[in-house]
């Protein structure tokens, strides 16, 4: 299958705040007080589970914003296939799938305008979680075989710690959109496990970071945003 070619993407827009709140109206509050800071909404479980979930990706659609599902869809191929479908009718802009080749192969068959993201390793995993799960190779290793696949199956990206993305961009296609959570701007203490700072995940080749408890959690969370937006200009924007 031919690779998707890599569109250009907004500076402003590298940034994803990751909408971890329980309630529907505090998200909405969130996303009031983050203002012009944020303009990419990463949307998980646990709002899905709160109710309201689609009425907020309505209204962050309407009001310019970009959306990122992340339910890490995993099930039977067929079931993958009709889910991606709904979510590609509510305009969500990147989607996440959490699966083998059948489940990744009729998710991109049903993606419609939305991106496909390959999930391959959890953030909150390292080596020895892996050992203990199974998996007869390191960390690496796995993600650039699980990237490799994700794209020749029609997905348009992966979901990667920023320790990997070097080697993602040695050994696979340009085209491939790398999107790192766990970005930690402070010192880490909670349990992410394999993390980068802000500068370290762009230097590596990231296209996007996922940023959440170090701004949901700043005593000002739009000053927050706004700095790691700033660290984000200097990167790409120098001078």
């Amino acid at each position: 299958m031919t690779s998707p070619e890599k569109a250009p993407i907004d500076c402003s827009s590298r940034l994803i705040f990751a909408l971890d709140i329980a309630d529907v109206e505090q998200a909405r509050r969130l996303v009031e007080r983050l203002g012009d800071n944020v303009g990419f909404y990463k949307l998980g479980l646990e709002l899905f589970l709160s109710g309201g979930y689609f009425e907020l990706v309505d209204e962050l659609k309407a009001a310019g914003k970009q959306v990122f599902a992340d339910l890490k869809l995993f099930d039977v191929p067929a079931t993958v296939g009709r889910a991606v479908a709904q979510l590609a009718r509510q305009q969500v802009d990147f989607l996440t799938v959490h699966g083998q080749d059948a489940m990744l192969a009729a998710a991109a068959a049903n993606k419609g305008q939305a991106k496909v993201l390959a999930v391959t390793a959890l953030t909150s995993l390292d080596q020895g979680d892996l050992n203990d799960l199974g998996f007869d190779c390191d960390i690496a290793a796995l993600v650039l075989s699980r990237a490799r696949r994700a794209l020749r199956l029609g997905c348009d990206g992966v979901i990667s710690s920023g320790l990997e993305v070097p080697a993602l961009r040695q050994g696979s296609d340009p085209a491939l959109l790398v999107v790192c959570p766990g970005i930690r701007p402070v010192a880490n203490v909670d349990d992410q496990k394999r993390t980068l700072s802000v500068e370290q995940a762009f230097a590596n080749g990231a296209d996007y970071i996922v940023v959440g408890r170090p701004i949901r959690d700043a005593a000002d969370p739009a000053a927050a945003a706004a700095a790691i937006q700033q660290k984000i200009a200097a990167h790409f924007e120098p001078g």
